[in-house]
């Protein structure tokens, strides 16, 4: 009998017309059926941002079959890389939730959710401290708070035609890792890919989220009427310096691509204990 293919949903916050989400849409039709529903335009930034208070369109753009026997089906939507996922489960998958329902019981009942979630390929690294921006890991956390396994994926360039195929053979690894092994309940991951040659890079590692920040964060400017107004632009400051560190931007920057493991659940547990005595709670 032959095995079902598996259900894959694919999502970014560069927009359905990104190079890197169809790249990877290409590379995962290979594994099973691919859903994607995806921003229509640029929604960089957006974290875990929700469209609230305006309607949300989704319009099938494209449907066809590969050689292969798997579909690719691409949505794009009017809203945040989080409506799309949302949307997706809601609308794609029929796994929306019940009240009354545990969260395998719903999607039991109500239909099938996507076997993993891939969000990307983004164009820009989502390391260090660029994780809490990104609507690329939005996306992959949403994943995760709907049980699904979710993975985001970044590039360290804002390159708009970046040659992919450079990253493609570490690229094709960790997605059979991905939907071969769990990662945890509630959790997400994080990888992002040196933008180097294929020889350069040096191999897949495990880091955490690097410490550091953005300075000078805008440029001041003046429009033809005299006013100010201002850019953001910006200079990233590592803070990882004067220790070993396995830090994700550091790793990057030496030529690995990182692996970071998130939570949805971002509790402090081991702050928990002192703020209760020093608050005498």
């Amino acid at each position: 009998m032959q095995q079902k293919p598996i259900e894959i949903l694919v999502t970014n916050d560069d927009g359905y017309s990104a190079k890197g989400i169809n790249f990877l849409a290409d590379i995962l039709s290979r594994y099973g059926n691919v859903t994607v529903v995806a921003p229509k335009e640029v929604q960089s930034g957006m974290s875990a941002a929700l469209s609230m208070g305006k309607p949300i369109r989704m319009e099938r753009v494209s449907h066809r079959v590969c050689g292969n026997g798997n579909r690719v089906t691409v949505y794009s939507l009017t809203g945040t890389p989080v409506d799309c996922v949302k949307m997706a489960m809601n609308k794609c998958f029929l796994a929306g939730g019940s009240e009354t329902l545990t969260q395998d019981e719903w999607i039991h009942e109500r239909g099938y959710a996507p076997h993993v979630i891939f969000s990307g390929i983004n164009h820009g690294s989502n390391a260090s401290v660029a994780s809490l921006y990104s609507g690329t890991l939005g996306a992959a956390a949403e994943g995760a708070i709907y049980g699904v396994k979710a993975v985001g994926l970044s590039i360290n360039t804002h390159d708009p035609n970046p040659d992919f195929t450079q990253i493609e053979e570490y690229l094709v690894e960790i997605i059979g890792k991905a939907i071969k092994y769990p990662v945890g309940e509630g959790v997400y991951l994080n990888i992002n890919f040196p933008a180097i040659a294929k020889e350069q890079i040096k191999g897949i590692r495990m880091a955490t989220q690097g410490n550091g920040m953005w300075i000078k964060e805008f440029e001041q400017r003046k429009d033809p009427h005299g006013r100010d107004y201002y850019w953001m632009t910006g200079n990233f400051k590592n803070n990882e310096t004067g220790r070993e560190t396995i830090a994700d931007h550091i790793l990057m920057d030496e030529g690995y691509i990182t692996v970071v493991p998130h939570r949805v659940d971002t509790t402090c547990r081991e702050t928990l204990a002192r703020i209760q005595e020093d608050w005498n709670l």
